[in-house]
């Protein structure tokens, strides 16, 4: 599936939250990863997410789409990080 994460939490966590993301998704700008995720990866990212967090202060949105087709994305202004797919 593909996945579209966004956090908010405490400033303290965004780069242990960043640098587990980098290992499963594409970092797109500041607090917002994308990316495919298998069914396994998709458990084990929002498991470890949730361990990570502070529930009653930090919030983090998970967006799943049936593929990375199945939406639009149009960015205005400068794309901070570019998603390549170089083989």
């Amino acid at each position: 599936m593909y996945c579209l994460i966004v956090y908010d939490v405490d400033v303290c966590k965004v780069s242990k939250i960043n640098k587990f993301l980098k290992q499963y998704m594409n970092w797109i700008q500041n607090s917002v990863f994308e990316g495919e995720l298998s069914n396994s990866d998709y458990v084990k990212v929002k498991k470890s997410l949730k361990s990570m967090i502070d529930k009653d202060n930090d919030s983090i949105l998970i967006f799943k789409f049936r593929n990375k087709y199945s939406f639009d994305k149009e960015t205005i202004g400068t794309e901070r990080s570019p998603v390549t797919n170089i083989v």
